[in-house]
């Protein structure tokens, strides 16, 4: 047995899963009854598994050159034994920060944005229907009843924001980041609002605007395909919703986004931020270089931060945080949901996919989702990444005569500081 084979025994003897290695020759490693074969097709393949770098690992299992068998679940119980450290990185050096930050000034300007942002939503709208909910949102869904499908958990979670944002009728409403427009529909047909929404995806632009002509909507509610920077409304929103945006924005922008948020409110108006977050206080990633993963193959140009250091630049913006909500385990279930969808349609999934791209790629972009997806449904279980709906006001002005104030003086904003509204209140 070479070192390298030493070195992976070593590893498969202290795992609390079990797993089974194929190595080139044939040869097996670990317990037999293993439910998880990780089958190498080349010696060079054994090095970044003894090592411990999981993303190059995963990227490897994207190229081909290491197969995998059994469930995702299954192998997820193995990858998160593998992970050291539960999980986090250690505290990043005084370098690592400077590193960050200008690879980050770098990675995000209007154009690589959009760039970044096609690579990932614009694959095939008809994959993402294969395993999304048919209103096709894809964020955290909201599993306000425990026996809720994902269907209903994504209307709840609509309804959850558009109560939290307190939408009445008439009020002017924006999403940024609309996706393939799940909430700008359901605040404007079930709240009465007249909605923007932007994107930056020619996709989800062409998907939207079908969908309003087809409902009727064009007399109150828009698409735009364009950067939130560059986003010019004849006057200030109410009401501003930003969910599973935040991620793309880049830690180098983040306080010239709360700051644009700022601009696009008018004083006194409500913002609700929702997006992933880190655990580690100090920004740390995700050990086992599972980021580097994500980065090259799912969400390149994708930044995250603890909710702390969010919350404290958007109060830099000008803007106060009047409720924060953790719905961690809510997206560990909404993508375990997602992994089961496509999980049971892989071969319908790939045939999709070949439509657009040749079978090669198309092979290798199935496998890696196959990987995101079961691997965030882990971080989010395992507690190495969290999700955070933060609710925000302009509380720059008393609200003007359109506004809904709150009785409490020196409120300064619409939220009325009970949180009774948002369970009582019917659309």
């Amino acid at each position: 047995m070479t070192s390298i084979e030493h070195a992976i025994q070593n590893r498969l003897d202290h795992l609390p899963a079990p797993l089974r290695i194929r190595l080139p020759s044939g040869r097996l490693l670990g317990p037999p009854e293993a439910e998880v074969e990780i089958a190498f097709r080349d010696m060079a393949s054994l090095m970044p598994m003894a090592s411990g770098n999981l993303g190059e690992v995963g990227a490897r299992i994207v190229s081909g050159d290491i197969g995998i068998s059994g469930s995702m679940r299954a192998l997820m119980h193995v990858v998160a034994a593998l992970v050291p450290d539960d999980g986090q990185t250690q505290k990043p050096k005084p370098w690592q920060r400077v590193w960050w930050s200008l690879t980050s000034i770098l990675r995000h300007n209007r154009d690589r944005d959009a760039q970044q942002i096609r690579f990932h939503y614009d694959v095939s709208d008809e994959f993402y229907q294969i395993w999304l909910d048919p209103l096709q949102v894809y964020s955290c869904a909201y599993f306000r009843e425990p026996d809720m499908t994902l269907a209903q958990a994504q209307v709840a979670k609509l309804d959850h924001i558009c109560r939290k944002l307190d939408l009445h009728p008439g009020e002017r409403f924006v999403d940024i980041g609309a996706g393939w427009g799940g909430l700008l529909l359901h605040a404007a047909e079930h709240y009465g609002v007249d909605a923007t929404g932007i994107t930056l995806s020619q996709n989800q632009f062409n998907h939207v605007s079908r969908l309003i002509q087809t409902k009727g909507l064009a007399d109150r509610v828009r698409i735009q395909l364009c950067d939130y920077r560059d986003l010019q409304p004849q006057q200030p929103f109410d009401k501003l919703a930003s969910v599973g945006m935040f991620e793309h924005v880049g830690r180098a922008n983040m306080l010239r986004y709360f700051q644009r948020i700022h601009e696009l409110l008018r004083p006194g108006g409500i913002a609700m931020n929702h997006g992933i977050t880190v655990t580690g206080l100090d920004d740390a990633t995700v050990g086992g270089h599972l980021g580097d993963f994500i980065e090259k193959f799912i969400f390149p140009g994708g930044e995250l931060m603890h909710v702390s250091r969010a919350i404290r630049i958007a109060s830099q913006a000008g803007l106060e945080m009047v409720d924060t909500e953790n719905l961690r385990p809510h997206y560990a279930r909404t993508l375990w949901c997602w992994s089961d969808n496509l999980e049971a349609r892989l071969p319908e999934a790939e045939a999709v996919l070949q439509k657009s791209m040749p079978p090669e790629r198309a092979a290798q972009v199935l496998r890696a989702f196959r990987l995101y997806l079961a691997g965030c449904a882990l971080a989010f279980e395992e507690g190495w990444t969290s999700l955070y709906q933060i609710l925000l006001t302009r509380p720059d002005g008393p609200p003007d005569g359109q506004a809904q104030p709150s009785d409490l003086p020196g409120a300064g904003a619409d939220y009325p500081f009970r949180r009774d509204y948002i369970y009582h209140r019917r659309p």
